[in-house]
Protein backbone atom coordinates (compact mmCIF):
# COMPACT_ATOMS: atom_id res chain seq x y z
CA UNK A 1 0.00 0.00 0.00
CA UNK A 2 1.12 3.55 -0.75
CA UNK A 3 -0.74 6.68 0.31
CA UNK A 4 -2.24 9.08 -2.21
CA UNK A 5 -2.38 12.88 -1.55
CA UNK A 6 -5.56 12.80 0.64
CA UNK A 7 -4.09 9.99 2.76
CA UNK A 8 -0.79 11.82 3.05
CA UNK A 9 -2.68 14.97 4.13
CA UNK A 10 -4.53 13.11 6.91
CA UNK A 11 -1.30 11.52 8.07
CA UNK A 12 0.51 14.86 8.09
CA UNK A 13 -2.39 16.46 10.00
CA UNK A 14 -2.24 13.69 12.60
CA UNK A 15 1.49 14.22 13.12
CA UNK A 16 1.16 18.02 13.23
CA UNK A 17 -1.60 17.98 15.90
CA UNK A 18 0.37 15.49 17.99
CA UNK A 19 3.54 17.64 17.83
CA UNK A 20 1.70 20.87 18.67
CA UNK A 21 -0.13 19.19 21.55
CA UNK A 22 3.08 17.77 22.99
CA UNK A 23 5.20 20.94 22.68
CA UNK A 24 2.89 23.97 22.70
CA UNK A 25 -0.75 23.38 23.75
CA UNK A 26 -1.50 20.36 25.98
CA UNK A 27 -5.24 21.02 25.60
CA UNK A 28 -5.22 19.61 22.07
CA UNK A 29 -2.81 16.78 22.81
CA UNK A 30 -5.48 14.11 22.22
CA UNK A 31 -7.05 15.63 19.11
CA UNK A 32 -4.56 13.82 16.83
CA UNK A 33 -6.69 10.72 17.33
CA UNK A 34 -9.49 12.15 15.20
CA UNK A 35 -7.61 12.42 11.85
CA UNK A 36 -5.79 9.18 12.69
CA UNK A 37 -9.10 7.40 13.22
CA UNK A 38 -10.47 8.82 9.97
CA UNK A 39 -7.38 7.66 8.09
CA UNK A 40 -7.43 4.16 9.57
CA UNK A 41 -11.16 3.75 9.04
CA UNK A 42 -10.87 4.97 5.47
CA UNK A 43 -7.98 2.61 4.75
CA UNK A 44 -9.89 -0.33 6.22
CA UNK A 45 -12.88 0.50 4.02
CA UNK A 46 -10.73 0.84 0.91
CA UNK A 47 -8.97 -2.44 1.62
CA UNK A 48 -12.31 -4.22 1.84
CA UNK A 49 -13.67 -2.63 -1.34
CA UNK A 50 -10.53 -3.39 -3.34
CA UNK A 51 -10.55 -6.99 -2.15
CA UNK A 52 -14.15 -7.32 -3.37
CA UNK A 53 -13.46 -5.66 -6.71
CA UNK A 54 -12.64 -9.01 -8.33
CA UNK A 55 -9.99 -7.62 -10.66
CA UNK A 56 -9.18 -10.20 -13.38
CA UNK A 57 -7.01 -10.39 -16.47
CA UNK A 58 -7.29 -12.05 -19.86
CA UNK A 59 -4.38 -12.20 -22.31
CA UNK A 60 -5.04 -12.52 -26.02
CA UNK A 61 -1.71 -13.51 -27.58
CA UNK A 62 -0.50 -15.84 -30.35
CA UNK A 63 0.29 -19.39 -29.30
CA UNK A 64 3.43 -19.33 -31.46
CA UNK A 65 5.96 -16.51 -31.48
CA UNK A 66 9.03 -16.22 -33.69
CA UNK A 67 12.53 -15.49 -32.50
CA UNK A 68 13.40 -11.81 -32.85
CA UNK A 69 10.06 -10.87 -34.45
CA UNK A 70 7.84 -8.42 -32.55
CA UNK A 71 4.28 -9.58 -31.93
CA UNK A 72 1.43 -8.04 -29.97
CA UNK A 73 -0.40 -9.39 -26.94
CA UNK A 74 -3.62 -7.73 -25.81
CA UNK A 75 -4.23 -7.44 -22.05
CA UNK A 76 -7.87 -7.12 -20.98
CA UNK A 77 -8.63 -6.09 -17.37
CA UNK A 78 -12.10 -6.54 -15.85
CA UNK A 79 -13.67 -5.99 -12.41
CA UNK A 80 -16.98 -6.68 -10.62
CA UNK A 81 -17.67 -3.33 -8.93
CA UNK A 82 -20.65 -1.15 -9.81
CA UNK A 83 -18.51 1.90 -10.23
CA UNK A 84 -15.43 2.64 -12.26
CA UNK A 85 -12.06 1.43 -11.07
CA UNK A 86 -8.78 3.22 -11.55
CA UNK A 87 -5.60 1.16 -11.89
CA UNK A 88 -1.91 1.56 -12.68
CA UNK A 89 -0.31 -1.33 -14.57
CA UNK A 90 3.40 -2.15 -14.80
CA UNK A 91 3.66 -4.55 -17.80
CA UNK A 92 5.70 -7.73 -17.41
CA UNK A 93 6.70 -10.23 -20.10
CA UNK A 94 8.43 -13.62 -19.97
CA UNK A 95 12.17 -13.65 -19.38
CA UNK A 96 14.39 -12.69 -22.31
CA UNK A 97 11.64 -10.69 -24.01
CA UNK A 98 12.17 -7.15 -25.23
CA UNK A 99 9.17 -4.89 -24.58
CA UNK A 100 8.09 -1.41 -23.51
CA UNK A 101 7.76 -1.54 -19.73
CA UNK A 102 6.36 1.95 -19.13
CA UNK A 103 3.70 2.11 -16.39
CA UNK A 104 0.20 2.71 -17.76
CA UNK A 105 -2.77 4.32 -15.99
CA UNK A 106 -6.36 3.42 -16.87
CA UNK A 107 -9.92 3.74 -15.68
CA UNK A 108 -12.03 0.60 -16.09
CA UNK A 109 -15.75 1.44 -16.49
CA UNK A 110 -18.38 -0.18 -14.31
CA UNK A 111 -19.23 -3.62 -15.65
CA UNK A 112 -16.83 -3.16 -18.55
CA UNK A 113 -13.23 -3.87 -19.49
CA UNK A 114 -10.08 -2.00 -20.43
CA UNK A 115 -7.74 -3.38 -23.07
CA UNK A 116 -4.15 -2.46 -23.83
CA UNK A 117 -1.75 -3.90 -26.44
CA UNK A 118 1.81 -4.83 -25.52
CA UNK A 119 4.36 -5.30 -28.31
CA UNK A 120 7.17 -7.67 -27.40
CA UNK A 121 9.92 -9.58 -29.19
CA UNK A 122 11.28 -12.91 -27.87
CA UNK A 123 15.05 -13.27 -27.54
CA UNK A 124 15.26 -16.99 -26.78
CA UNK A 125 13.60 -20.22 -27.89
CA UNK A 126 11.36 -22.52 -25.89
CA UNK A 127 8.05 -22.63 -24.03
CA UNK A 128 7.21 -19.46 -22.09
CA UNK A 129 4.54 -18.56 -19.54
CA UNK A 130 3.27 -15.03 -19.07
CA UNK A 131 4.23 -13.88 -15.56
CA UNK A 132 1.88 -12.27 -13.07
CA UNK A 133 1.14 -8.64 -13.85
CA UNK A 134 1.81 -6.01 -11.20
CA UNK A 135 -1.17 -3.72 -10.75
CA UNK A 136 -2.10 -1.21 -8.09
CA UNK A 137 -5.72 -0.21 -7.56
CA UNK A 138 -6.88 3.20 -6.39
CA UNK A 139 -9.10 3.07 -3.30
CA UNK A 140 -12.62 4.51 -3.70
CA UNK A 141 -11.90 7.28 -1.14
CA UNK A 142 -8.67 8.27 -2.83
CA UNK A 143 -6.58 7.56 0.24
CA UNK A 144 -4.17 4.94 -1.07
CA UNK A 145 -2.99 2.68 -3.88
CA UNK A 146 -3.42 -1.06 -3.20
CA UNK A 147 -0.98 -3.45 -4.91
CA UNK A 148 -2.30 -6.58 -6.58
CA UNK A 149 -0.83 -9.46 -8.59
CA UNK A 150 -3.11 -10.66 -11.38
CA UNK A 151 -2.38 -13.52 -13.71
CA UNK A 152 -3.86 -15.34 -16.67
CA UNK A 153 -2.98 -18.88 -17.68
CA UNK A 154 -1.22 -18.23 -20.98
CA UNK A 155 1.52 -20.40 -22.44
CA UNK A 156 3.28 -19.87 -25.74
CA UNK A 157 6.14 -21.35 -27.71
CA UNK A 158 8.97 -19.39 -29.33
CA UNK A 159 10.07 -20.90 -32.65
CA UNK A 160 12.81 -20.06 -35.17
CA UNK A 161 11.91 -17.52 -37.82
CA UNK A 162 10.14 -18.49 -41.04
CA UNK A 163 11.27 -17.78 -44.57
CA UNK A 164 8.72 -15.88 -46.64
CA UNK A 165 8.42 -17.92 -49.81
CA UNK A 166 7.31 -14.88 -51.80
CA UNK A 167 10.60 -13.07 -51.14
CA UNK A 168 13.93 -13.46 -52.80
CA UNK A 169 16.21 -14.51 -50.02
CA UNK A 170 19.47 -12.71 -50.49
CA UNK A 171 19.62 -12.87 -54.27
CA UNK A 172 18.32 -16.40 -54.93
CA UNK A 173 15.04 -17.20 -56.58
CA UNK A 174 12.06 -18.77 -54.94
CA UNK A 175 10.64 -20.99 -57.63
CA UNK A 176 11.24 -24.30 -55.85
CA UNK A 177 12.64 -27.25 -57.79
CA UNK A 178 13.80 -26.05 -61.16
CA UNK A 179 15.82 -26.98 -64.18
CA UNK A 180 19.18 -25.32 -64.53
CA UNK A 181 21.82 -24.97 -67.18
CA UNK A 182 24.91 -27.05 -66.80
CA UNK A 183 28.29 -26.71 -68.42
CA UNK A 184 28.71 -30.46 -68.19
CA UNK A 185 26.81 -33.46 -69.47
CA UNK A 186 23.14 -33.64 -68.55
CA UNK A 187 19.90 -35.37 -69.38
CA UNK A 188 19.20 -33.54 -72.66
CA UNK A 189 20.54 -30.68 -74.74
CA UNK A 190 18.87 -27.41 -73.82
CA UNK A 191 20.32 -25.20 -76.57
CA UNK A 192 23.32 -24.47 -78.79
CA UNK A 193 25.25 -21.25 -78.30
CA UNK A 194 28.49 -19.57 -79.31
CA UNK A 195 31.61 -20.91 -77.64
CA UNK A 196 32.77 -18.97 -74.59
CA UNK A 197 36.32 -18.94 -73.28
CA UNK A 198 36.67 -21.57 -70.59
CA UNK A 199 34.09 -24.02 -71.98
CA UNK A 200 35.45 -27.58 -71.62
CA UNK A 201 36.05 -29.52 -74.87
CA UNK A 202 33.34 -32.06 -74.04
CA UNK A 203 30.55 -29.47 -74.42
CA UNK A 204 31.66 -28.39 -77.94
CA UNK A 205 29.27 -29.54 -80.65
CA UNK A 206 31.70 -30.47 -83.45
CA UNK A 207 29.03 -31.12 -86.08
CA UNK A 208 27.50 -27.67 -85.61
CA UNK A 209 30.99 -26.18 -85.51
CA UNK A 210 31.86 -27.72 -88.90
CA UNK A 211 28.66 -26.35 -90.43
CA UNK A 212 28.99 -22.75 -89.28
CA UNK A 213 32.84 -22.73 -89.22
CA UNK A 214 33.16 -21.37 -85.66
CA UNK A 215 33.07 -23.06 -82.29
CA UNK A 216 29.60 -23.89 -80.94
CA UNK A 217 28.92 -25.14 -77.41
CA UNK A 218 25.97 -27.05 -75.96
CA UNK A 219 23.99 -26.20 -72.81
CA UNK A 220 22.39 -29.16 -71.09
CA UNK A 221 19.25 -29.41 -69.00
CA UNK A 222 20.02 -30.74 -65.57
CA UNK A 223 18.07 -30.74 -62.30
CA UNK A 224 20.18 -29.89 -59.28
CA UNK A 225 19.65 -31.72 -56.03
CA UNK A 226 22.29 -30.51 -53.62
CA UNK A 227 22.85 -31.86 -50.14
CA UNK A 228 23.34 -29.25 -47.42
CA UNK A 229 24.52 -29.77 -43.86
CA UNK A 230 23.99 -26.78 -41.56
CA UNK A 231 26.23 -26.66 -38.48
CA UNK A 232 25.29 -24.26 -35.66
CA UNK A 233 27.68 -23.23 -32.92
CA UNK A 234 25.95 -23.36 -29.52
CA UNK A 235 29.07 -22.83 -27.43
CA UNK A 236 29.60 -20.25 -24.71
CA UNK A 237 30.63 -17.43 -27.05
CA UNK A 238 27.39 -17.82 -29.03
CA UNK A 239 25.49 -16.44 -26.05
CA UNK A 240 27.02 -12.98 -26.50
CA UNK A 241 24.57 -10.27 -27.52
CA UNK A 242 24.86 -9.08 -31.11
CA UNK A 243 22.22 -6.52 -31.98
CA UNK A 244 18.69 -7.44 -30.95
CA UNK A 245 19.52 -11.14 -30.38
CA UNK A 246 22.46 -13.10 -29.12
CA UNK A 247 24.67 -14.72 -31.76
CA UNK A 248 23.00 -18.08 -31.32
CA UNK A 249 19.61 -16.52 -32.04
CA UNK A 250 20.90 -15.09 -35.33
CA UNK A 251 22.39 -18.47 -36.29
CA UNK A 252 19.12 -20.27 -35.53
CA UNK A 253 17.05 -17.86 -37.63
CA UNK A 254 19.45 -18.04 -40.58
CA UNK A 255 19.53 -21.85 -40.39
CA UNK A 256 15.74 -22.15 -40.20
CA UNK A 257 15.17 -19.89 -43.18
CA UNK A 258 17.97 -21.42 -45.22
CA UNK A 259 16.50 -24.89 -44.65
CA UNK A 260 13.12 -23.74 -45.99
CA UNK A 261 14.71 -21.98 -48.93
CA UNK A 262 16.92 -24.94 -49.83
CA UNK A 263 14.02 -27.40 -49.66
CA UNK A 264 12.05 -25.09 -51.96
CA UNK A 265 14.90 -25.65 -54.43
CA UNK A 266 14.48 -29.43 -53.99
CA UNK A 267 17.75 -29.76 -52.08
CA UNK A 268 18.39 -32.11 -49.17
CA UNK A 269 18.96 -30.46 -45.79
CA UNK A 270 20.36 -31.76 -42.51
CA UNK A 271 21.55 -30.04 -39.35
CA UNK A 272 23.96 -30.43 -36.45
CA UNK A 273 23.97 -28.28 -33.31
CA UNK A 274 27.29 -28.53 -31.49
CA UNK A 275 29.34 -27.17 -28.63
CA UNK A 276 32.14 -29.26 -27.11
CA UNK A 277 30.51 -32.16 -28.94
CA UNK A 278 27.54 -32.61 -31.29
CA UNK A 279 24.39 -32.02 -29.26
CA UNK A 280 21.46 -32.37 -31.66
CA UNK A 281 21.24 -33.51 -35.24
CA UNK A 282 19.03 -34.73 -38.05
CA UNK A 283 20.20 -36.49 -41.21
CA UNK A 284 19.77 -34.82 -44.62
CA UNK A 285 16.26 -35.07 -46.01
CA UNK A 286 14.03 -33.54 -48.65
CA UNK A 287 10.65 -31.83 -48.52
CA UNK A 288 8.50 -30.36 -45.79
CA UNK A 289 9.23 -33.31 -43.50
CA UNK A 290 12.92 -32.37 -43.52
CA UNK A 291 12.05 -28.75 -42.69
CA UNK A 292 9.86 -29.91 -39.80
CA UNK A 293 12.71 -32.04 -38.40
CA UNK A 294 15.19 -29.18 -38.72
CA UNK A 295 12.84 -26.75 -36.96
CA UNK A 296 12.21 -29.29 -34.20
CA UNK A 297 15.95 -29.62 -33.60
CA UNK A 298 16.42 -25.85 -33.63
CA UNK A 299 13.52 -25.35 -31.23
CA UNK A 300 15.15 -27.68 -28.70
CA UNK A 301 18.65 -26.16 -28.97
CA UNK A 302 20.15 -24.00 -26.23
CA UNK A 303 23.47 -22.21 -25.65
CA UNK A 304 25.88 -24.38 -23.66
CA UNK A 305 28.39 -23.20 -21.07
CA UNK A 306 31.34 -25.04 -22.60
CA UNK A 307 33.66 -24.02 -25.42
CA UNK A 308 32.97 -24.97 -29.04
CA UNK A 309 34.78 -27.67 -31.00
CA UNK A 310 33.87 -27.49 -34.71
CA UNK A 311 36.27 -30.35 -35.42
CA UNK A 312 33.96 -32.76 -33.60
CA UNK A 313 31.06 -31.48 -35.67
CA UNK A 314 33.06 -31.97 -38.87
CA UNK A 315 33.77 -35.58 -37.89
CA UNK A 316 30.05 -36.11 -37.43
CA UNK A 317 29.34 -34.60 -40.86
CA UNK A 318 31.58 -37.23 -42.45
CA UNK A 319 29.42 -39.90 -40.85
CA UNK A 320 26.05 -38.37 -41.77
CA UNK A 321 26.79 -37.08 -45.27
CA UNK A 322 27.75 -39.93 -47.59
CA UNK A 323 27.82 -37.78 -50.73
CA UNK A 324 29.46 -34.45 -51.46
CA UNK A 325 27.66 -31.72 -49.51
CA UNK A 326 27.68 -28.01 -48.90
CA UNK A 327 28.53 -27.68 -45.20
CA UNK A 328 27.27 -24.32 -43.89
CA UNK A 329 29.05 -23.63 -40.59
CA UNK A 330 27.58 -20.75 -38.54
CA UNK A 331 30.10 -20.00 -35.82
CA UNK A 332 32.05 -17.34 -33.93
CA UNK A 333 35.08 -16.43 -36.00
CA UNK A 334 36.46 -14.02 -33.41
CA UNK A 335 36.83 -16.75 -30.77
CA UNK A 336 40.57 -17.41 -30.46
CA UNK A 337 39.96 -20.91 -29.10
CA UNK A 338 37.82 -21.90 -32.07
CA UNK A 339 40.03 -20.40 -34.81
CA UNK A 340 42.54 -23.28 -34.97
CA UNK A 341 39.79 -25.89 -34.77
CA UNK A 342 37.96 -24.24 -37.66
CA UNK A 343 41.02 -24.63 -39.86
CA UNK A 344 41.33 -28.28 -38.83
CA UNK A 345 37.64 -28.84 -39.53
CA UNK A 346 37.96 -27.28 -42.98
CA UNK A 347 40.93 -29.53 -43.81
CA UNK A 348 38.98 -32.57 -42.66
CA UNK A 349 35.95 -31.74 -44.81
CA UNK A 350 37.91 -30.82 -47.94
CA UNK A 351 37.98 -31.95 -50.71
CA UNK A 352 35.00 -34.32 -50.43
CA UNK A 353 32.72 -31.58 -49.08
CA UNK A 354 32.60 -27.82 -49.56
CA UNK A 355 32.77 -26.10 -46.16
CA UNK A 356 31.23 -22.62 -46.14
CA UNK A 357 31.90 -20.70 -42.93
CA UNK A 358 29.85 -17.66 -41.89
CA UNK A 359 30.08 -15.53 -38.77
CA UNK A 360 29.08 -12.20 -37.31
CA UNK A 361 31.11 -9.03 -37.26
CA UNK A 362 30.65 -6.31 -34.66
CA UNK A 363 29.03 -3.16 -36.00
CA UNK A 364 30.04 -1.35 -32.82
CA UNK A 365 33.70 -2.35 -33.22
CA UNK A 366 33.70 -1.24 -36.86
CA UNK A 367 32.21 2.13 -35.93
CA UNK A 368 34.65 2.55 -33.04
CA UNK A 369 37.61 1.76 -35.31
CA UNK A 370 36.64 4.63 -37.64
CA UNK A 371 35.39 7.11 -35.04
CA UNK A 372 37.15 10.41 -34.42
CA UNK A 373 38.67 10.95 -30.99
CA UNK A 374 36.66 13.20 -28.67
CA UNK A 375 38.08 12.12 -25.31
CA UNK A 376 41.54 11.12 -24.13
CA UNK A 377 40.57 7.42 -24.01
CA UNK A 378 39.06 7.30 -27.52
CA UNK A 379 42.37 6.72 -29.41
CA UNK A 380 43.07 3.61 -27.32
CA UNK A 381 39.56 2.31 -27.91
CA UNK A 382 39.93 2.95 -31.62
CA UNK A 383 43.25 1.08 -31.74
CA UNK A 384 41.73 -1.88 -29.89
CA UNK A 385 38.78 -1.95 -32.30
CA UNK A 386 41.11 -1.76 -35.30
CA UNK A 387 43.15 -4.66 -33.95
CA UNK A 388 39.97 -6.68 -33.48
CA UNK A 389 38.83 -6.01 -37.07
CA UNK A 390 42.27 -6.81 -38.51
CA UNK A 391 42.50 -10.03 -36.51
CA UNK A 392 39.05 -11.09 -37.71
CA UNK A 393 40.03 -10.35 -41.32
CA UNK A 394 43.17 -12.47 -40.99
CA UNK A 395 41.16 -15.45 -39.77
CA UNK A 396 38.83 -15.09 -42.74
CA UNK A 397 41.77 -14.93 -45.16
CA UNK A 398 43.36 -18.01 -43.57
CA UNK A 399 40.21 -20.08 -44.02
CA UNK A 400 39.73 -18.89 -47.60
CA UNK A 401 43.33 -19.83 -48.40
CA UNK A 402 42.52 -23.39 -47.33
CA UNK A 403 39.74 -23.50 -49.92
CA UNK A 404 36.80 -22.88 -47.56
CA UNK A 405 34.63 -19.92 -48.62
CA UNK A 406 34.25 -17.67 -45.57
CA UNK A 407 32.36 -14.48 -44.82
CA UNK A 408 31.56 -12.21 -41.91
CA UNK A 409 28.62 -9.82 -41.84
CA UNK A 410 26.69 -7.62 -39.48
CA UNK A 411 23.64 -9.20 -37.83
CA UNK A 412 21.18 -7.46 -40.16
CA UNK A 413 23.14 -8.58 -43.23
CA UNK A 414 24.16 -12.11 -42.32
CA UNK A 415 21.09 -13.82 -43.74
CA UNK A 416 21.29 -12.01 -47.07
CA UNK A 417 25.00 -12.79 -47.38
CA UNK A 418 24.46 -16.51 -46.66
CA UNK A 419 21.57 -16.75 -49.12
CA UNK A 420 23.58 -14.98 -51.82
CA UNK A 421 26.53 -17.31 -51.31
CA UNK A 422 24.23 -20.34 -51.50
CA UNK A 423 22.77 -19.06 -54.77
CA UNK A 424 26.27 -18.51 -56.15
CA UNK A 425 27.29 -22.06 -55.25
CA UNK A 426 24.29 -23.39 -57.16
CA UNK A 427 24.91 -21.23 -60.22
CA UNK A 428 28.61 -22.08 -60.38
CA UNK A 429 28.17 -25.79 -59.63
CA UNK A 430 30.56 -25.60 -56.67
CA UNK A 431 28.91 -28.59 -54.98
Amino acid sequence: MSLRPPGVLLGALTALIAIVGAWADPSIAMLWRLPAALLLAGLAYESLMVARAGLSLEIDAPAFWYLGRASTATFRFRHERRRRLRIEWAPAAPSEFSFEGMVRTATIPAGGAWSAPLAAAPRSLGVKDWPEQRVRVAGPLGLAWWPRQVSAAMRMRVLPELWAARSRGGGGDSEGARTGRSAGAGAEILELRAYRAGDPPRVIDWKATSRVRHLVSRDFSEDQHLQIMILIDAGRASGLRSGDLDRFGHYVNVAARLAQYAVANDDLVGIIVFAERPLLECAPGRGTAAVARVRKVLGAARVEEGESDPLQAAIRVRALARRRSLVVLLTDLDDAVVAGQLAAAARLLLPKHLPFIAGLSSARAEAMAKASAARWLDPYRSLAAQEYCVSLGRKVDTLRALGAPTLIARPDRLEGAVFEAYAQFRRRRRV
